[in-house]
């Protein structure tokens, strides 16, 4: 079996935000701690600075900083600008511990937004509103060659001699996290931890590299390499075309993805534009944004979009979150610890 290969060196985001964001000539800035759905009182544009996990990328530089900007320079007459920085999730969470002047941080893990908190960045509480803190969610998923040759259906599968699985490193991928939470809490779930971790190894030794994040194990799938590639769904379906190019398989057991979003109270206090920061999450949450987002592949977190989506998205036998495992200091603890059973299962290769 190939040793595994961690791909890539960890490029630090705080080199720099990229600049993405449709100009325009006028508008109004924000005014510090005013009524976020209220008109801005400054004729000031605004620059809003955001940072997120690589996989999102199309979405919001496409779809939603353009559609936000619109709103926005309609309801106050202000013009607001994007500069936006994403890459892989633990990557893009330790860029902002560090000094990234993010004002919102929309990530892949609860347990990285709770570390810029950690770090005395945030300091509202961020699960306080009506979706719990939430933007987003998905599921993870397995994106196979078209027609299914390898014939997977199912965890483990990807274990069978001769299937090359695309995977991400949970050292700097959220996304690989949530793929392994997958893998190891479905099979515990119906067989028992032992034979989770047994799973688990025997996929591993079928991975060749570990990528970055989750859209660099999909880029190479999509490349060429690999017979299937574990993701979140709302990657798959963006990158597949929407299975016209490849395909979807969705175990029965799987993870309901919950991807958070905050606004970072120190950055947005010292650039001024804290109103429209918070507009910006507030928007996000309603419902032309999550529409959106449910055209990109991603279940929503609008209740009034649930019906919709549920005509839309399969939904697994055994869907099960993060607070049905005990939360992310549990799932830590026994899988990404020192001591825990990823890195045991990396060092039985």
């Amino acid at each position: 079996m190939n040793k595994i290969a961690v791909a890539g060196s960890v490029l630090l985001a705080s080199l720099g935000l990229v600049a993405c964001g449709t100009q325009s000539s006028s508008g109004s800035s924000t005014n510090g701690h005013a009524n976020n759905t209220g008109a801005s009182s400054s004729t000031k544009p605004v620059t809003l600075y955001f940072g997120s996990y690589s996989v999102t990328k199309n979405v919001y530089e496409n779809e939603l900083f353009p559609a936000f900007e619109k709103y926005w320079k309609a309801r106050t007459g202000q013009t607001v600008t994007f500069n936006a920085s994403f890459d892989a999730d633990g990557a893009e969470a330790r860029a902002i511990t560090s000094g990234l002047p993010v004002d919102v941080a929309a990530l892949s893990l609860e347990d990285d937004i709770n570390k810029i908190q950690q770090a005395g960045l945030i300091t509202h509480n961020w699960k306080s509103g009506p979706t719990g803190g939430m933007v987003t969610d998905s599921i993870v998923a397995i994106g196979v060659r078209s027609g299914n040759p390898k014939h997977i259906t199912t965890w483990s599968d990807l274990a069978k001699p001769g299937v090359v699985v695309d995977l991400p490193n949970p050292s700097t991928s959220g996304g690989a996290k949530w793929d392994i939470n997958a893998i190891y809490y479905a099979t515990s779930r119906s067989s028992g931890a032992k034979n989770a971790e047994s799973l688990l190894e025997k996929i591993v030794k079928n991975v060749d590299v570990l990528d970055k994040s989750g859209e660099a194990s999909m880029t190479t799938f999509t490349s060429g390499t690999g017979d299937a590639v574990v993701s979140y769904e709302n990657e798959i379906l963006e990158q597949s075309n929407h299975l016209k190019t490849f395909d979807e398989v969705i175990p029965s057991s799987t993870m309901l993805i919950e991807n958070p979003i905050a606004v970072v109270d120190k950055n947005v206090d010292k650039h001024g534009d804290r109103q429209v920061a918070e507009a910006f999450v507030q928007w996000l949450e309603g419902a032309t944004a999550q529409q959106i987002y449910m055209n990109a592949g991603f279940r929503p977190v609008d209740a009034a979009l649930k019906t919709k989506a549920d005509a839309l998205y399969k939904t697994p036998k055994d869907l099960f979150t993060v607070a049905q495992l005990g939360g992310w200091n549990k799932i830590n603890a026994d899988l990404y610890s020192t001591n825990g059973i990823w890195n045991t299962v990396l060092e039985s290769k």
